[in-house]
């Protein structure tokens, strides 16, 4: 059931409560955690915090504690599938799920008892009445026999006549209702979409609470940039919660005159900007943020030589000397740093970027560290997937957290070298893809398989990193294509997940449209692909929209994709 108040309902619940965090691994997740943590610490609360990363990593995290805790709260997991019959719970357990995937599942939905959604009462969800495709047990037709008193043989046979006529309209009756539930559920749960940010929903939480503090703030912001980064939420959607938080950093950043408050603001201060949308360029050089950004790639075309060529002419256009764009940005003439965002703004327009520039908030550590809140979220999302091997599983997801802290700058610095190398290998794939014209028309989607054996193959294992790599090659796909049936395509994206054991991981993106409404059919469609062909797959991720697939089965699962589809 949805909760109407979390102050009462969930938090107040559970502050005197040992408690066990399952906490998804994506970055918007891990934003939600931080300000729990911080709320926990102010008030003792005792828990445990485990990382999951899809659904069997959570069936055995709730095994393996299922004894010691009746309190467990889920991060970015557990809405969209049916909880209680994946993990069989005693009924004294309770969830709390804090998830930002739709559609919520719709036992979860009407669960009075163990489970309580944590959702922004603004989201707009459409759930289905409870009538329409819930049924009473009382409900359901009773076997009556024919009562044998010692009527008249004729009275008995009418009376068996017309209980025969009511049995029959009744089963015509279940039959229709069933028909209309089939497709009232189908018609819910066809696409898979994203939420409000659930670091937004617990800052909420904490703002109720009066205990919100500039960091907690912080951490809502960079879990909202997170969505807009993965392109998980409609622009509108970004602009709406962007204004929402705007207020809260008016709030709690404003400068008083005094000196006294001056200094203590400097500690940390956040900043709303109308920045470039240029990836990690204050930490890069301008020049290889240019070349490594997916919208500034993709609409000059980067990957031809024609394209580096309109690169040259827009640097020229914005008399910027090749000698200052490519070194380090913090060592560019003052001069030219001081109208940047002006003069590339002007000349974008020329050259048909008419989005270049975007709202956005800044940070300032002290006065020497300055980052934007989507450096963070590339720097978080790096140290989370790097496929460097340093100790046991847990290692990336708590060095990931860590990098969130303000008192963690040198992981926040390792963090943005692994994303520069992780941008740098997605954009080289996607020019080598477009070059090699691998991504190819099936008909009702595009398809791209990286082989075995391509460089950086081993990075695109990992979901975030694959879900980033699709979204940008489908941008420069449609920038590069002539043909205008094939820009209004989806794209399903495979890359080999485990050699030895011949899987390899697929994941299916929306077509890269203006009007977008970032809602994926793919989730349900892989489904039932894998059902009709009796393909080997595993769906284990939170987004429906991922999976993974025995190499041998591929073919006959993409025929039967292709039949379903058309």
């Amino acid at each position: 059931m949805f909760v109407s108040d979390c102050r009462r309902d969930f938090y107040e619940r559970i502050v005197s409560q040992r408690v066990l965090l399952l906490v998804a691994s994506d970055v918007d997740a891990l934003c939600a955690c931080k300000i729990l943590q911080a709320l926990f610490q102010c008030d003792h609360v005792q828990y445990t915090l485990v990382p999951v990363s899809g659904w069997q990593e959570l069936e055995t995290a709730f095994l393996e504690h299922k004894d010691q805790f009746k309190y467990f709260v889920l991060i970015n997991c557990g809405a969209n599938v049916d909880l209680l019959e994946i993990l069989q719970p005693e009924e004294d357990t309770f969830f709390f799920v804090c998830d930002s995937h739709r559609p919520i599942n719709v036992v979860n939905v009407y669960n009075e008892t163990q489970i309580k959604l944590l959702v922004k009462p603004d989201d707009d969800l459409d759930v289905p009445a409870y009538d329409d495709i819930f049924r009473d047990e009382d409900e359901e037709e009773e076997e009556s026999e024919a009562e044998s008193d010692g009527s008249e043989p004729s009275d008995k046979r009418r009376r068996f006549e017309e209980e025969v006529i009511e049995r029959t309209m009744k089963r015509r009756q279940r039959r229709e209702w069933e028909a209309r539930r089939r497709e009232i559920l189908f018609d819910y749960e066809q696409y898979e979409y994203h939420g409000t940010s659930s670091a937004m929903v617990m800052f909420d939480l904490a703002w109720i609470m009066s205990k919100d503090l500039n960091d907690m703030l912080w951490w809502a912001i960079v879990g909202l940039t997170d969505q807009w980064v993965q392109d998980k939420i409609t622009q509108m959607k970004y602009v709406t919660d962007i204004g929402i938080l705007q207020r809260h950093v008016s709030r709690h950043n404003h400068r008083n005159e005094d000196e006294e408050n001056s200094l203590s603001i400097d500690c940390m201060r956040i900043a709303f900007e109308y920045d470039l949308r240029l990836a990690l360029y204050q930490h890069w050089s301008l020049y290889e943020s240019l070349c490594n950004t997916s919208y500034t790639s993709a609409n000059l075309k980067l990957w031809s030589v024609q394209g580096q060529k309109r690169l040259h002419e827009f640097l020229a256009d914005m008399g910027l000397p090749l000698k200052q764009v490519k070194q380090k940005f913090n060592s560019m003439d003052i001069s030219l740093k001081e109208n940047l965002r002006e003069m590339i703004e002007e000349s974008a327009s020329k050259f048909g970027m008419k989005d270049l520039r975007v709202q956005t908030f800044s940070i300032h550590f002290g006065f020497k560290n300055k980052f934007l809140a989507s450096d963070i979220v590339y720097a978080t999302a790096s140290l989370m997937e790097s496929i460097e091997k340093e100790g046991p599983e847990t290692t990336n997801f708590i060095k990931a957290l860590d990098s969130l802290s303000r008192g963690n700058l040198d992981k926040l610095h390792q963090g943005l070298d692994l994303a520069k190398k992780q941008l740098r290998a997605i954009q080289q794939t996607v020019a080598s893809c477009i070059c090699t014209n691998l991504v190819i028309s099936q008909g009702p989607f595009l398809y791209c398989s990286l082989m075995e054996g391509t460089p950086d193959v081993k990075l695109f294992s990992k979901p975030v990193s694959l879900c980033l790599l699709s979204k940008y090659l489908l941008k420069s796909f449609v920038c590069s294509t002539k043909n205008k049936r094939c820009k209004l395509l989806p794209l399903i994206m495979a890359a080999p997940m485990d050699v030895e054991q011949g899987t390899v991981i697929m994941v299916g993106i929306p077509p890269e449209t203006e009007s977008s409404d970032k809602k994926n059919f793919f989730g349900r469609a892989f489904e039932k692909a894998a059902e009709s062909t009796n393909s080997r797959t595993l769906h284990n991720h939170f987004d429906m929209s991922i999976i993974e697939l025995k190499t041998e089965d591929r073919s006959k699962f993409l025929d039967a994709l292709i039949s379903l589809l058309s």
